[in-house]
């Protein structure tokens, strides 16, 4: 059975910095790509991040420059790590199992991003 659980979000300020992480578990973490969504309040689930199997990386155009996703397959979890974050970054975010595809997806964590 597949377990994503995401941790590391928070409040911070305009301008800030976090770490997501997401540990993985029930399936074999380093033969999938991974991916990260978020969804805001009152908006829909969108697609931030991808990374391949390798170290091959894709985001979101309004996050290029900002975050950066990686993956320890010795530690099954996956990272992103978010700077100069701004309030439209504000969203619960998600790591999935898959290349931009979250259907199969952890329970979040929030992000704030407030002064």
């Amino acid at each position: 059975q597949v377990q994503l659980v995401e941790s590391g979000g928070g409040l911070v300020q305009p301008g800030g910095a976090l770490r997501l992480s997401c540990v993985a578990s029930g399936f074999n973490f380093s033969s999938y790509s991974m991916s990260w969504f978020r969804q805001a309040p009152g908006k829909e689930l969108e697609w931030v991040a991808s990374i391949d199997l390798g170290t091959f990386t894709m985001y979101k155009e309004s996050v290029k420059g900002r975050f950066t996703i990686s993956r320890d397959n010795a530690k099954s979890t996956t990272y992103l790590q978010m700077n100069n974050l701004k309030p439209e970054d504000t969203a619960v975010y998600y790591c999935a199992q898959a290349w931009n595809n979250p259907t199969k997806r952890g329970q979040g964590t929030q992000v704030s991003i407030s002064s």
